[in-house]
Parts: structure tokens; C-alpha cells; sequence
């Protein structure tokens, strides 16, 4: 029986670090919805066609598939075409991550399915799998990594901040928290214990 889990948190807090060392202890699959997002926007994917017709072909590269430079430049300016792109990109991504879980579910094949989105709540995906975790890390902790990692400045950390659920509000919905603030040991030992349980 396939255990489907939601992986979230803040910016920040480590979730593709948490689930690279997942990946190597346990039979699993990881869906990152940023990844999907990507892939339902190639040619011949359900997104292209929808966000072609609404941003021109202005937004396309040499290759015909659409350019995200192109594209960010379009939409982040403009906030009403930016939520027109969103209306258009998160119902395809979770039609496409709800039909994998199905998929996974059906075929009992591996132990665990993670499912990893930084809006996993938001987006009601605390309904569907069977627990979510939550990925923390303190904000001191997180405002480091996002300069040294991104290049990111205090004011563009502040904005990211800003539009994300406070610790408490992940709290609330997460079957389980990895402090995920200390060295990589500890988060380890954190995880290792976790999978053992199940």
C-alpha cells in the first residue's frame, strides 16, 4: 500500500534537501508541482495552447516552446494576466498530480508518494494525502539560505515572506514537523525515525 504524503514549508526551509535524502532511504517517487508546472507548458502539453492564446507569441523562443524569461517579464507586471496564467496552470497541475497519486495508489508498488508544493494547503492538498509534512526552518535560518543560495535581497525576501503562511498556520494542518534549522545530521536523525514508524 503506497502512503501518499504532502511535503511543504516555507521558501527557504530545505524541502529539496529533506526529500533528496528521502529519496535514498526509501522506495519512493517525488512529485515537485514547480516541475509539473514546467512540463504542462511545452508544446503539445494541456498549458500551452491556453497560455499562448492569452500572452501572444511574444512569449515564445527560437524552439516555439514558451520562453519563462519572456513569459515572468509579461505577466509579473501585470497582475490581472499573472492571475489569468495561474487560473490556467494550477487546476492542469493538480488534474495531472491528483491522476499520479490515483496511478501510485492503484499500483501499490512503492512505499511512499511525496508530493511536494509550496501551496500544498492553499490548494486543499492536506484533503487528499494520507499525512502532510512540514518542513521548518527558522526565518533567521531561511533569510541566510535565501542570500547565499538565491542572491536574494532583504526586500525580496520580505515580499516571498509575506505572501506564505505563518509557521503557525503550517502547524495546524501538519501531521508531523522536521526542524529542519539545525545541521544535517539532526534533520536525518528526524527522518530516519519517521520512516521507521511506518
Amino acid at each position: 500500500m503506497t502512503k501518499i504524503i504532502g511535503i511543504t514549508g516555507g521558501v527557504g526551509a530545505g524541502k529539496s534537501t529533506v526529500l533528496n535524502y528521502i529519496q535514498k532511504k526509501c522506495k519512493c517517487r517525488i512529485i515537485f508541482s514547480d516541475n509539473v508546472a514546467n512540463d504542462i507548458k511545452l508544446k503539445g502539453q494541456p498549458c500551452y495552447e491556453p497560455i499562448v492564446k492569452l500572452l501572444s507569441e511574444d512569449i515564445l523562443g527560437s524552439d516555439l516552446e514558451i520562453d519563462k524569461s519572456k513569459m515572468a517579464a509579461k505577466i509579473f507586471s501585470d497582475e490581472k494576466l499573472l492571475k489569468q496564467v495561474n487560473e490556467i496552470l494550477h487546476p492542469a497541475v493538480n488534474n495531472f498530480i491528483f491522476g499520479e497519486i490515483d496511478k501510485e495508489r492503484k499500483s501499490g508498488e512503492l512505499d511512499y508518494l511525496f508530493i511536494e508544493a509550496a501551496l500544498l494547503i492553499e490548494n486543499g492538498y492536506d484533503k487528499i494525502v494520507d499525512e502532510l509534512w512540514y518542513i521548518y526552518a527558522s526565518e533567521d535560518v531561511r533569510r541566510q539560505r535565501l542570500k547565499a543560495s538565491r542572491g536574494y535581497s532583504d526586500e525580496k525576501i520580505n515580499d516571498i515572506l509575506s505572501g506564505q503562511l505563518s509557521d503557525e498556520e503550517f502547524r495546524r494542518y501538519a501531521d508531523f514537523v522536521i526542524d529542519n534549522s539545525g545541521d544535517e545530521k539532526d534533520t536525518e536523525s528526524q527522518i530516519d525515525s519517521k520512516l521507521g514508524e511506518n
